[in-house]
């Protein structure tokens, strides 16, 4: 089935630095500033540039064209490196660049902390680091604390159900007091409790993929994912980093160019970044998102 990549160029500039993030770029935009008044779809819908010219020469001339600074390829790194959590490697990189501003280390450890904490299943420590970071986060945003808090509770089923004789009490005391409440405020929170809870009804060697999916790691990296980009955010960072927006782009202009038939397109280049989910969607069924087609197997926890 053929996915469409949403439009990248609506809403927002390739490059927004922060202060901290060094040199703001100059060159991104060159092409655009050359050809002014010219669009990514105006590029694409001209047939050829001469009639003598082959379409990937014509290409490639016009990719010399653009001269990308070295100040802008190290503050795509640097970005890439703060948003990602890698302290070290930004100190090191900013000295080794020369780069004006040095990055807050201390801010990027304690968001690698954070997502430490999730990854080993310390929800509980990762709440606590969030709050001492920003108080009125998790108040502010109800769908990232009840996703921490529901993380909390599949760990603490997870212990239980590790033995035969597991005690499910504690898990039902949390689900009881934390999540319940929660839970009525919005359907997709109910939904996500329910397929939660179903994990101490069913045998754990005997679950649906759908509900297996749940104990799975890739439940607490979306939850991490989702913690940094918000802590990103409350600190007046972009919550992606750019290069995400790069490959959205490059993934649209792509699909662009081969709905259009157009001749000697670019083959795609696999950076294993994918552009529909860092455009904003997501595949991941933990999320939560409704996901129509699993309703009726998760309520059952049988399929078919």
């Amino acid at each position: 089935m053929s996915v469409e990549i949403p439009d990248p160029t609506q809403g927002y500039d390739l490059i927004r630095s922060t202060e901290h993030r060094a040199d703001p770029p100059t060159h991104i935009h060159a092409r655009r500033n050359a050809l002014p008044g010219l669009t990514i779809e105006d590029t694409m819908s001209s047939t050829t540039t001469s009639t003598a010219t082959p379409p990937r020469q014509a290409f490639a001339a016009m990719l010399e064209d653009v001269k990308v600074s070295k100040a802008d390829f190290n503050n795509l790194i640097m970005d890439y490196l703060i948003s990602h959590g890698y302290p070290l490697a930004a100190q090191k990189f900013a000295a080794e660049a020369n780069m004006r501003s040095p990055p807050d280390v201390d801010s990027i450890t304690q968001r690698v902390q954070v997502r430490e904490a999730i990854h080993s299943g310390d929800i509980q420590s990762a709440i606590e680091r969030i709050n001492e970071l920003n108080p009125q986060l998790l108040e502010q945003d109800s769908a990232l604390h009840f996703a921490l808090l529901r993380l909390q509770l599949v760990e603490l089923i997870r212990k239980a159900t590790a033995t035969e004789d597991g005690d499910i009490t504690t898990a039902l005391n949390f689900a009881t007091t934390h999540l319940a409440p929660r839970a009525p405020t919005n359907p997709e929170f109910l939904a996500d409790l329910e397929r939660t809870m179903a994990l101490l009804i069913f045998p754990a060697d005997n679950l649906t993929p759908p509900l297996a999916e749940i104990l799975q790691p890739s439940l607490r990296q979306e939850v991490a994912k989702r913690v940094n980009e918000a802590l990103l955010r409350s600190s007046g960072e972009r919550a992606k980093a750019t290069l995400y927006d790069l490959v959205s782009h490059r993934a649209w202009a792509h699909q662009k160019a081969q709905q259009k038939k157009k001749d000697s397109v670019p083959d795609p280049i696999d950076l294993g970044l994918d552009p529909i989910h860092n455009a904003g969607g997501s595949t991941n069924p933990n999320r939560s998102v409704p996901r129509d087609d699993l309703v009726d197997a998760m309520a059952t926890g049988w399929d078919g």
